[in-house]
C-alpha cells in the first residue's frame, strides 16, 4: 500500500475558499480594498476585541506592536525561550534587549513565578514589557500576568499565533479568549498555512486601545495617515493655495517612519472564509488530542502529557520522549513528518552572542532534548492518526 506523507500540520482549502479568492481577484481591488476591513471586523468579533489590524504576517504584527509601544534602544523586555524567534526578534528590531525566562515544565509556557522572581530581584523600572506566548495553543493565564504587569508598570504583547479560539478560565470562572484585549495591551496572530486560519501568509493585531489601534494602522502603511483630523500641516501647504477651507481628497501625510506591512484583499478573503470554519477546526483538533491522550496515557515512554486541557487550541500536539532523534528519523522513514518546536531561542547563535549560554534555562533545555510534535490538523483522518500512534508505539515497544 502506498501511503501519502503525513505532515505535522497542513492547510485545508475548500471550494468556498477558492471561490472567495477568485471573486476578489475579479473585483476592483487586489489590495487596500474592502476585504481587509471585512476580515478585521470578523476577526475582532471572533476573539472578542474592539479593534483588529490585518498585516503581512505574524512577524510584522510583532514588530508593529513593539513600535506602537515605543520600544527603544536599551529597553529590556521579557519573553519565553520556547517560541519561534520572531517573539524575541521584534524587540531587537527596535534596538531593545531580550531577557528570556524559563518555562513551566508542566505547561511549556513562560513560568510566571520565575518572572515574578526576576522582577522582585531587579530595580524598579528595569523592564519595560513582557511578551507571553500561548505556546502550542495553550493560553497563558493573562489575568495573572496583567496583575504582575500593573505592579511593575509593564506593557504586555500576547503572542497568540498558536491560539486563535483558545482561552483560559479567569478567577470568576469566565472564559477569556486569547487576544480579547482584556489583559494584554496588544495581541498578535499568524495566518501561516499550518496555523488554524490559513491566508498563505498574514497576521493580525488585536487591541482594546483606540490609540494603539490607530498607531498600528498608520505604522503598517509607511507611517502615512489620511485622517484629516490628525493632519499637522496647514491647509495652505496641503492645497498650495490660500483661502481653501478643507484638505483635498488626495492629501495624506507621512508622520512617522512606518513600513509596508499590509495584507492584500485576496489574502483577506481567504482568511475571512477560513475564519468561518475556525470553531469546527478547533473542535476537530481537540478530538485528535483526546485520541492521542487516550492511547498514550498508559505508555511509560511518553512524558509530559497531563490530559486534554480546557481552552487549549491545539495548534500542536507535543510529547516528550527519550531517544527523540531515533523516533524522529523512524517516523520520517514511515513518511510521518513530525517536527520539533522549538530550539530554545536563547541557544540560537544570535542570542548566544548576546551572552546567553547552555545551562541558563534548564527547563527549556530539558524540554527541547525530548520534545516532538505529532501530526495535528483538522483533516487528519482517523486512519492516519491510528497509523501515527501505531508507529510511535512500535518504535518503543517493538510491536
Amino acid at each position: 500500500m502506498t501511503r501519502n506523507p503525513i505532515p505535522y500540520g497542513r492547510q485545508h482549502i475548500t471550494q468556498d475558499d477558492i471561490d472567495a479568492v477568485v471573486e476578489t481577484l475579479q473585483a476592483d481591488y487586489l489590495t487596500q480594498g474592502p476585504k481587509i476591513k471585512e476580515f478585521e471586523e470578523a476577526f475582532a468579533s471572533y476573539v472578542g476585541s474592539k479593534y483588529a489590524v490585518a498585516v503581512a504576517n505574524g512577524t510584522a504584527a510583532l514588530h508593529l506592536c513593539a513600535l506602537a509601544l515605543n520600544v527603544k534602544p536599551g529597553d529590556k523586555v521579557i519573553t519565553s525561550p520556547i517560541t519561534f524567534a520572531a517573539s524575541a526578534n521584534c524587540v531587537r528590531y527596535c534596538g531593545g534587549e531580550v531577557h528570556f525566562v524559563d518555562i513551566d515544565p508542566k505547561t511549556y509556557l513562560i513560568d510566571i513565578n520565575e518572572v515574578r522572581k526576576l522582577l522582585e530581584s531587579s530595580p524598579q523600572g528595569t523592564f519595560k514589557g513582557i511578551i507571553p506566548v500561548d505556546f502550542a495553543g495553550r493560553s497563558v493565564d493573562m489575568e495573572q500576568f496583567r496583575g504582575l504587569a500593573e505592579a511593575y508598570d509593564l506593557w504586555i504583547i500576547e503572542d497568540s499565533c498558536h491560539a486563535p479560539g483558545g482561552y483560559f478560565v479567569d478567577k470568576e470562572g469566565e472564559r477569556q479568549f486569547c487576544g480579547n484585549g482584556s489583559f494584554a495591551d496588544l495581541s498578535i496572530f499568524s495566518f501561516h498555512p499550518v496555523k488554524h486560519i490559513a491566508a498563505g501568509e498574514g497576521g493580525m493585531i488585536t487591541t482594546n486601545s483606540e490609540k494603539l489601534y490607530r498607531d498600528a494602522m498608520m505604522l503598517r502603511t509607511h507611517g502615512i495617515t489620511k485622517d484629516k483630523n490628525a493632519f499637522r500641516n496647514d491647509l495652505t501647504m496641503a492645497n498650495g493655495t490660500e483661502g481653501n477651507t478643507d484638505y483635498p481628497a488626495w492629501y495624506m501625510e507621512m508622520q512617522d517612519l512606518g513600513f509596508n506591512y499590509r495584507l492584500t484583499d485576496f489574502q483577506s478573503a481567504l482568511g475571512h472564509e477560513q475564519l468561518k470554519r475556525a470553531p469546527e477546526g478547533i473542535k476537530r483538533r481537540r478530538q485528535i488530542a483526546r485520541t492521542y491522550e487516550e492511547c498514550f496515557k498508559s505508555k511509560g515512554f511518553i512524558k509530559g502529557q497531563s490530559g486534554v486541557v480546557e481552552g487549549h487550541a491545539y495548534h500542536l500536539y507535543v510529547i516528550e520522549v527519550e531517544d527523540r532523534l531515533g523516533l524522529y528519523n523512524y517516523l520520517r522513514s514511515q513518511k510521518i513528518f513530525a517536527q520539533i518546536h522549538y530550539i530554545p531561542c536563547h541557544l540560537m547563535p544570535y542570542y548566544k552572542a548576546q551572552g546567553w549560554k547552555e545551562g541558563d534555562l534548564p527547563n527549556a533545555e530539558t524540554y527541547y532534548r525530548k520534545c516532538i510534535s505529532l501530526p495535528m490538523y483538522p483533516t487528519l483522518t482517523e486512519e492516519e492518526q491510528n497509523f501515527v500512534i501505531g508507529q510511535v508505539v512500535s518504535y518503543y515497544e517493538g510491536t
